[in-house]
């Protein structure tokens, strides 16, 4: 008789939980100002994360007050914006990321004193945006989340953290293919709320998330838990690879193939 793990226990949110809204715009076509507004007015977020944010956005501090950062990528009209009710102790660093063929992309880093939040517009190459992560992580303190658009298929294979975002499809590729696109990846921190909200006019639907940093120790452990959770996955492929190529005809310890 298989034993399961009892599922884990979620703290209720404290004081320090917040709230985090992440949504991939759609440049020019999609989700404008109005829409923010709507979103910020009916989930009243800590923190709103947004991708193919173009300047028009920048209105959205006019409307609604608040600070507001924007980093464009290099070469393109939109790139990626953050937004708070509260002012940051320092504006959001922009961390250079592995350039793919087409565009070259970055990421916004902001201190947020008890974590840090990394907001990401991945590319579309599934090595390449792993290998953006791993840029990523470098620039993280020991508890983060790492939210946005990562255009990723299958795990991220980060080491040290956890997948906590919504588990429904935030797009569909040409509205046939329901694709998670929008993820929300953590470390040394503890999700008590995640959900996804309706598409609006952009391609991709909001998440959200509420976070709060998890008691002293839990960092470290998840961190060594991640990082075997993926050696297991890569050995796990590694046999099966290996399953394949002593299957394949005319390899060693198979029937000889016929000449």
């Amino acid at each position: 008789m298989l034993l399961r793990r009892p599922p884990p226990i979620t703290p209720e949110p404290g004081p320090n939980a917040k709230k985090i809204v992440s949504w991939n715009l759609l440049r020019r076509t999609g989700a404008a100002v109005d829409c923010l507004v709507t979103l910020i007015e009916q989930e009243r977020p800590d923190l709103l994360l947004m991708q193919e944010a173009t300047k028009e956005i920048a209105a959205l501090k006019d409307r609604v007050g608040g600070v507001y950062a924007w980093a464009q990528l290099p070469g393109r009209i939109h790139g990626l914006a953050m937004w708070s009710p509260i002012p940051w102790a320092k504006p959001p660093e922009i961390v250079t990321l592995p350039p793919g063929v087409l565009i070259d992309r970055v990421c916004q880093v902001l201190d947020w004193g008890e974590f840090g939040v990394a907001n990401v517009h991945l590319s579309h190459g599934q090595v390449l945006n792993r290998r953006q992560l791993r840029r990523i992580e470098s620039h993280l303190p020991v508890r983060a989340a790492v939210l946005g658009d990562y255009n990723i298929v299958g795990p991220a294979l980060l080491p040290g953290f956890r997948d906590v975002g919504p588990r429904r499809p935030t797009h569909a590729m040409v509205d046939v293919l329901p694709l998670r696109l929008d993820r929300c990846l953590v470390r040394g921190l503890v999700c008590h709320e995640r959900m996804v909200l309706p598409r609006g006019l952009s391609d991709h639907h909001p998440i959200v998330v509420r976070l709060s940093p998890a008691p002293e120790g839990v960092a470290s452990v998840g961190r060594l838990r991640g990082m075997a959770e993926a050696v297991g996955r890569l050995r796990r492929a590694n046999v099966r690879g290996a399953r394949a190529r002593r299957d394949r005809p005319g390899s060693d310890g198979s029937a000889a193939s016929p000449r």
